[in-house]
Order: structure tokens, then C-alpha cells, then sequence
């Protein structure tokens, strides 16, 4: 090789160099940073405690907002909460517009049917509201033939139709069914203990009270796509994770007052 063909090649590797650093001379894209993992979660977002949206900053808050945003940070994955109806959630996983769905959902034989389910991260039962100046039903067997009004696509739903001569008022969210208990729509709300305990306290215990033992014995689940096994083994051992390092104590006492 001549001194000119040297000369050249070598101002073909400085510029080559110059042009892509790291990257090098062979079309090679240089390295980007790597790529977030996001955790797209639905969530029904009218539930208080679990789920709700903050009236002054507007942020999803509740126990299960924090239990699954320290999840995310376990499993490092950001979490982006998706609102929509509760009969909604099972549909959008199975569609695969979300990865995950947190909303006081109840592990029951037909959903996982459809879904995998975490290990049970609260246990919860169904109880009756009625309004406080009401001394006729005093539990379950005094519903019979009264006007009960329940979320759409609960259990609490689902056990309200087993009542004899009941007229069901289903709504989209829980503080719909409760307003149209306060307006005198109807004789009682069929909910879950921890909802109708929050909405009773947040009501100074003026408007309406709980009657009866609880219905059922409820365990809750966060529920993924029927084939995403990973994902719900990943949440499973972050759970563990939380309960071992005393997380999941204090996002639980922060909402219920007490250790899980």
C-alpha cells in the first residue's frame, strides 16, 4: 500500500470513529439506556379504601393503589393505574389491555377460571347497610322482598340474587349504590365489610349502619392474564417480600388502622 492510500484509509478510520465513538465502523447503533418496564394495572377506582381517586390532587390512593405500587417498585416495574368499571377488568386481561387488575377482587372458582390470581392479599365478607332509622332488617332473611342495591359484576351481586323476591338495583360503583340508599331508592346495599365500614365512618355514622354478621368469609386476589404465569409468580414472591420486611404492616395500618 502507497503513503496516499494509507493516508486515506486512515482519514476513513479517524472519521469513522469520530462519526459513531462507541458505536463503531459497521452500522452498529450505539447502545440506548434500557428500555422501563412498565406495569399496566386496572383498577376500578370508586372503592374506598382500596381505590379512589383523591379529591384535591387527583392521584389513585388506597390501600391496594399503595400495596400495588410497592409491588412495582419490588419487582422494578413502574406502575401506570388504568380506571375502569369493575366487570370491565377480567375482559381488558383477557384482551391483554392490561397486565394486571387490583380492585378488592375476590378469588372465587368462576373468575380463576379466566384468570390467575395472586395468593390472598386481604381477607374481606360481605355485610348489610341499611339506613340508620331502619330496625326491620336485621339481617339476611329480612331482605327477602326488599329493593337491595349492589356494584355491578361483585360477589356482593351475586349473593343479593339468591335473596327470595328481591329487586336488585345494580350500579357501576359502590358510592352510586350507597347514594341511592341515603335517597330512600332502596332498603340496603349488599357490599363488602371494609367499603361499607369506610363509607359508615365517612358518614360520621349519621346515614346509615351495618346489620347482621357478615355473609361470607372473602379472600382478595390480584389477577393477571390466564397465560401470564410469570407475572403472578413475580407478584406472588413480592408479597412475600413486603410481608417479610414489615411493608405491606405499614401500608395496611395506614388504611385499617391495625396490622394485617
Amino acid at each position: 500500500m502507497d503513503l496516499s492510500k494509507k493516508l486515506i484509509a486512515g482519514l476513513m478510520l479517524s472519521a469513522c470513529v469520530l462519526a459513531l465513538g462507541l458505536a463503531g465502523c459497521g452500522g452498529q447503533k450505539a447502545a440506548g439506556p434500557a428500555k422501563e418496564t412498565v406495569l399496566k394495572v386496572g383498577s376500578d377506582t370508586a372503592y374506598a379504601p382500596f381505590e379512589f381517586q383523591d379529591e384535591k390532587s387527583k392521584e389513585y390512593v388506597g390501600f391496594d393503589m399503595d400495596l400495588i405500587q410497592a409491588i412495582g417498585k419490588q419487582i422494578g416495574a413502574k406502575v401506570e393505574v388504568q380506571s375502569m368499571n369493575f366487570d370491565g377488568l377480567i375482559p381488558a386481561l383477557e384482551a391483554g389491555n392490561i397486565d394486571a387488575a387490583i380492585s378488592a377482587m375476590t378469588i372465587t372458582e368462576e373468575r380463576a377460571q379466566k384468570v390467575n390470581f395472586s395468593k390472598p392479599y386481604y381477607k374481606s365478607g360481605l355485610t348489610i347497610v341499611v339506613k340508620s332509622d331502619n330496625n326491620v332488617i336485621k339481617g339476611f332473611k329480612d331482605l327477602e322482598g326488599k329493593k337491595i342495591a349492589v356494584q355491578i359484576g361483585t360477589t356482593g351481586a351475586d349473593e343479593a340474587k339468591k335473596v327470595k323476591d328481591a329487586q336488585i338495583r345494580e350500579f357501576n360503583t359502590a358510592p352510586e349504590a350507597f347514594m341511592e340508599l341515603k335517597a330512600g331508592g332502596v332498603d340496603a346495599v349488599i357490599n363488602d365489610r371494609p367499603v361499607n365500614d369506610y363509607y359508615i365512618k365517612e358518614a360520621g355514622g349519621k346515614d346509615a349502619k351495618q346489620v347482621g354478621d357478615p355473609l361470607t368469609s372473602e379472600d382478595y386476589g390480584i389477577a393477571v392474564a390466564k397465560k401470564n404465569t410469570e407475572l403472578a409468580e413475580k407478584i406472588n414472591k413480592a408479597i412475600d417480600e413486603l410481608k417479610k420486611n414489615g411493608e405491606f404492616d405499614k401500608i395496611y395500618q395506614k388504611w385499617f388502622g391495625t396490622k394485617s
